[in-house]
């Protein structure tokens, strides 16, 4: 059986101020043209996460920390998605990946959410030359330099490579991640835990990118691999 990619559902609103979970369709084609099961994941506490801000948000209970636990036993990796906002939920979700080794890929808020992993949350404005906000249909925006002694670089066996970019927030990385890439304009574009199984996190959109770029492919496709070997040791 394939492979099944858990996929955190995002909150926005609609303009007769209706509120809904979404999730991307490029993530959830992504999955399906890599050979995978997209399993979107909804958050288990009863309110509008969307309207509620994130110092307000209550933690999870026992009975929904234990929905948690159910969603990631069924699945075999996790991709965190972009989106405008995130709650107590994603880091709870993503602690517990942790805990598990479970393969972790972060796409842009993604990163975000990685950034702020038992850390203070520090995220600000952009403020350079470079428009790292553009149009996720254009098929590059700016280059980006990734340290030679990391995990990103041993996968796409590059060490600058140019990349979409769809963000106006920048974050500084913390204790637990290594930070490993970074656009001209020094905005930390990657971070990563080399010594897990994948746990890798970025600022731009590979998703949007594997139709046409090699080394974008070559990314997603080793966050398969691991959720392949993830899937295989439940098994044994």
């Amino acid at each position: 059986m394939k492979p099944v990619v858990g996929i955190p559902l995002r909150s926005d609103e609609l303009d007769d101020k209706r509120s809904f979970l979404y999730i991307f369709d490029s993530i959830k084609n992504a999955c399906i043209y890599l050979n995978t099961i997209p399993f979107p994941i909804m958050p288990p506490q009863n309110l509008n996460y969307y309207h509620v801000k994130f110092n307000d948000l209550p933690d999870l209970n026992d009975e929904e920390k234990e929905i948690v636990e159910n969603y990631l036993n069924y699945i075999d990796g996790l991709i965190i998605p972009g989106g405008f906002k995130f709650s107590k939920f994603d880091l709870y979700l993503l602690d517990e990946a942790i805990k598990k080794d479970m393969p972790i890929f972060g796409i842009c808020l993604g990163m975000q959410i990685m950034s702020s992993y038992k850390s203070d949350i520090k995220i600000d404005l952009i403020e350079s030359n470079i428009n790292h906000r553009t149009d996720l249909d254009q098929e590059y925006a700016h280059f980006i330099n990734i340290d030679k002694d990391s995990k990103l670089y041993e996968i796409v066996k590059k060490d600058k490579i140019k990349v979409n970019s769809f963000h106006k927030r920048q974050v500084y990385g913390n204790s637990y991640y290594d930070n490993v890439a970074y656009s001209e304009d020094n905005v930390l574009e990657a971070i990563e835990k080399k010594d897990a199984l994948f746990n890798i996190g970025v600022q731009w959109h590979p998703e949007k990118m594997i139709y046409y770029d090699k080394d974008q492919k070559k990314l997603m496709d080793a966050f398969v691999d691991a959720c392949k070997k993830y899937k295989e040791s439940k098994i044994k």
